[in-house]
């Protein structure tokens, strides 16, 4: 099995990419192959652009460097995305990056008999690191509409089936611990 861990954190000794180097750990202990794509490290523009849009409409190829991306996920069974939850949803790097790959006739397809959702095979796990505290979520309804927006707006959409959506709040550090613990224990039941 193969798996493609998408992290967007600019601070390479963040949490997010903690987590993101223990899931890694516990795949490659399993015996199974993985991949981290650290979206800042890398520098991947997540502006759409006039090319974007031009390849959305079928009028242009999609660039090299998304085909390239593509490819990425083609090679795996399953994707891990890690992030931290800015203003009650993923950064913009990452929707950028989601925004420019998941792209018409690749992720989906409009056709005459209705949508055509071709990531069926990807397994996808969500793993948001947020602030505040979980009543904050649920009075507010934020966790629910993160699960709406990308669980099912995006994944779902696309035909990818969510195993885990993870929302993992800052507690003092003995508690945050063992919930990281926790998650990457379900993670690993669910691969």
């Amino acid at each position: 099995m193969h798996t493609l861990i998408v992290v967007s954190h600019p601070d390479r000794q963040s949490l997010t990419h903690q987590i993101a180097g223990q899931l890694a750990e516990g795949i490659t202990a399993a015996g199974n192959d993985v991949d981290i794509a650290d979206l800042a490290a890398e520098g991947f523009d997540p502006r759409f652009t006039q090319n974007d849009i031009a390849a959305f409409r079928q009028q242009g190829p999609v660039s090299q460097e998304i085909v390239a991306e593509q490819a990425r996920i083609d090679r795996a069974d399953t994707l891990i995305l890690v992030y931290p939850v800015y203003w009650w949803s993923m950064p913009a790097q990452l929707k950028g990056w989601i925004d420019r790959v998941f792209t018409h006739g690749w992720a989906y397809e409009d056709s005459e008999g209705g949508l055509v959702k071709k990531l069926q095979r990807l397994k996808v796990h969500l793993v948001a690191l947020g602030a505040g505290d979980m009543r904050t979520y649920a009075r507010h309804g934020y966790f629910a509409a993160m699960r709406t927006q990308i669980d099912h707006g995006i994944f779902d959409f696309c035909g990818a089936e969510v195993i885990t959506s993870e929302l993992l709040l800052q507690t003092p550090g003995e508690a945050l611990s063992a919930e990281v613990q926790n998650v990457k224990q379900r993670i690993m039941r669910r691969m």
